[in-house]
């Protein structure tokens, strides 16, 4: 597991991102208006639409919030029209950012975006300085008392998955992003709890950080995910699990 996902499941037992339920809310309709926008309204031929309302459904959204989004998307209803960007930089240590933003306001973003990075001790860098560091790939975990690991692999014999890792409680599996709709709806098929499921960007390495420096990397991503026009930030740093523990308890 990534370190920046050990870090989400250590802030999920805190209660963190059920206190933020409201701020999810609104990046989630951001995502499913613009997907709607892009790809139609028909969940079953748009796949970016249907990832997006299901994490919707996962985080209990109401129908008629999910549908107005929609909506919005399609131009049945009036709506804010999102702009789609990549910004990329450094954190402290040298770890590689990228922050995926939709925004209608692309000067006060990046003007936003820059104030972190610097609050935290990191730097914004040009197009193309850290992407070519990761990955796009689906993610998606499985409960591990519902299958066995032999099993799993057999499953999904004919996809292309990249890894099966152990994570404890669940399986992560990691697959290309083109099979990844059928690859959920492969496990959804077979009864399988999927208890996270994503559109990623993997890091191809990773560096590892500790101290005051793992703590300001925490600290910076926490506060760009804290932005309301930011939907998600990919790192490649890697804090070990009692590093993680020891700073989610302060």
């Amino acid at each position: 597991m990534s370190g920046h996902s050990k870090w989400a499941s250590i802030k999920r037992k805190k209660g963190e991102i059920d206190a933020k339920r409201g701020k999810i809310f609104t990046k989630l309709i951001k995502e499913i208006t613009v997907a709607a926008r892009i790809g139609g309204g028909d969940i079953n031929g748009n796949p970016r639409l249907r990832l997006a309302v299901d994490n919707a459904k996962a985080c209990s959204m109401p129908k008629d919030n999910i549908d107005r989004a929609i909506k919005k998307g399609t131009g049945a209803l009036e709506s804010v029209n999102y702009e789609e960007i990549m910004y990329e930089g450094y954190g402290p240590g040298g770890v590689a950012l990228l922050v995926e933003i939709l925004t209608d306001n692309k000067n006060r973003v990046v003007a936003e975006i820059r104030h972190i990075f610097s609050k935290f001790g990191g730097s914004m860098g040009a197009s193309g300085s850290v992407a070519w560091m990761f990955k796009k790939r689906g993610v998606m975990s499985v409960d591990k008392k519902q299958i066995r690991e032999d099993d799993l692999m057999e499953l999904l014999l004919n996809y292309e998955v990249d890894d099966i890792q152990d994570n404890g409680n669940e399986f992560q599996v990691t697959v290309a992003p083109s099979d990844f709709i059928e690859v959920k709806n492969k496990l959804e098929e077979k009864k399988l709890t999927i208890i996270d499921s994503q559109i990623d960007m993997i890091p191809q390495n990773t560096i590892k950080v500790e101290g005051a420096h793992a703590e300001s990397v925490l600290k910076l991503v926490d506060s760009l995910e804290d932005n309301d026009d930011v939907q998600h930030v990919y790192s490649n740093f890697d804090i070990s699990e009692k590093e993680l523990e020891r700073i989610g308890t302060k």
